[in-house]
């Protein structure tokens, strides 16, 4: 499998990170979803698509799909989304390329380390600072670990590749899904549903460039509650419960039955 493209999403706070990126995925193609109203800036990247946000926020569901869309026209064979505040580590492009030729069927996804404030991005420190999220499983350079039933759910989307054919065959993301949260659980739980194999793929290390967050995220309140009660219809149970449960201790949400509301 040769043809690779990387789909990146971005928006405007998130540009000086996706410059980092750019250049570390120099040489390969690249399509970059821009999300706004606003034109896309001057960017080194073969492909730039705008996917304007939606009532209800930023529409990544829908730029993802857009991304792919565009990734195949290229003639990519292998579909490697990295949200644009992450950097690839320096075999991770071959390593989901050699999984993907052994496991076709299958979404792949990688290791994700949280770089501090200030780290540095180049090939042998971006090595040295190798420590996966403990949340999720994290197998050895070079070994291809599959998913089991239960973790499904611990599908992030900032780092992940598949092949343009399981990707139809998925359906993509759900373009229902506006502003922040659910989407990829919503698509970790079709895929489960469809019963297509999710990989863990060893050595194939992506970096979370630093930026301010808050958790939970206040900011995306009315987007959890949202997006939370559009899965909940759908699956029968509500993701981001951690965030949720949170916001209930401080006071601003509540339990309504089975779901969640804000707080009178």
């Amino acid at each position: 499998m040769s043809e690779v493209a990387v789909v990146t999403l971005c928006s405007a706070p998130r540009l000086a990170h996706l410059r980092n990126q750019l250049r570390a995925t120099a040489g390969l193609p690249r399509v970059v979803v821009w999300i706004g109203d606003d034109d896309a800036p001057d960017l080194d990247a073969e492909t730039i698509v705008r996917v304007r946000p939606g009532a209800a926020g930023l529409r990544l569901a829908a730029a993802r799909n857009a991304g792919a869309r565009a990734a195949e026209a290229l003639g990519a064979r292998l579909l490697v989304f990295l949200d644009a505040d992450c950097i690839p580590g320096p075999e991770l492009i071959e390593r989901y390329r050699t999984a993907a030729v052994a496991h076709p069927d299958a979404v792949l996804c990688g290791p994700v380390t949280y770089l501090p404030a200030g780290a540095a991005l180049d090939p042998d420190s971006l090595r040295a600072a190798t420590s996966p999220h403990p949340a999720r499983p994290a197998p050895a350079s070079g070994v291809v670990q599959p998913a089991a039933r239960a973790d499904y759910p611990l599908f992030w989307s900032l780092s992940f590749a598949t092949t343009p054919d399981v990707w139809r065959a998925v359906g993509g993301f759900d373009e229902a899904y506006e502003g922040y949260g659910g989407e990829d659980t919503d698509f970790a739980f079709s895929l489960r549903e469809r019963a297509v194999p999710m990989m863990w793929v060893g050595g194939a290390d992506a970096y979370h460039q630093h930026h301010e967050t808050s958790s939970p995220p206040w900011q995306h309140l009315d987007d959890i509650l949202r997006n939370g009660a559009l899965f909940a219809a759908r699956w029968g149970e509500w993701p981001m419960t951690g965030w949720l449960e949170a916001f209930a201790e401080a006071g601003a949400v509540e339990r309504d039955g089975a779901g969640w509301r804000r707080a009178d």
